[in-house]
């Protein structure tokens, strides 16, 4: 073998290691993803529509199954691009959803504000929250027609929202960590 064999076949070895390496890591990643979001016009105005796909790591599923609620965040900003000053944000909305099981009654309970809905297991609950449908993100009349806006969105773990002790161990801590990246789309009304 010549030396520059040798080094090809050192270099590519490195490269598959590397690449068997992000497989790994994709095929086990924990997080949330944000599949689908439209904006559609309703009598009440505005509504989001939206589509995740949440994975939780296996010390949240822990920490759920002991009885530790994970409430999540949907984040929302409709934003009017301006050329000749900073943008204006015309409309941002957060939804907070509460993750919680009952090992009495062995069921999830996934709530919004007052409302509760029970499923009997994590992955109906996951399903549950993966599909989201936010009110009135903008009133009627509130948006100038052929304006281009861009929205955006994410979804994340409120770790504020954990118990105290939980929290301190939250910090820097990629157990704990789960969000989306923002999902940025034009909407013209």
């Amino acid at each position: 073998m010549t030396a520059s064999s040798m080094h090809f076949c050192r270099r590519f070895s490195w490269l598959a290691a590397l690449a068997a390496l992000w497989i790994a890591l994709a095929a086990h990643a924990d997080g949330i993803e944000v599949q689908k979001a439209a904006l559609i016009s309703a009598e009440e105005g505005l509504v989001l529509e939206a589509e995740f796909a949440i994975t939780l790591t296996p010390t949240l599923e822990d920490a759920l199954s002991k009885g530790v609620p994970l409430y999540f965040t949907l984040e929302f900003e409709l934003i009017r691009p301006r050329w000749y000053w900073f943008n204006e944000k015309v409309a941002s909305q957060r939804q907070q959803f509460r993750l919680s099981y009952n090992a009495l009654a062995r069921q999830y309970r996934v709530g919004l504000g007052k409302l509760y809905q029970n499923f009997g297991s994590l992955t109906e609950a996951l399903a549950f929250l993966n599909r989201v449908r936010l009110r009135e993100v903008a009133a009627p009349g509130e948006l100038t027609r052929g304006t281009t806006y861009i929205a955006a969105m994410r979804m994340r773990l409120d770790t504020s929202q954990l118990p105290r002790p939980f929290q301190i161990s939250a910090v820097g801590s990629r157990d704990w960590t789960l969000s989306s990246d923002w999902h940025r789309w034009s909407f013209a009304p």
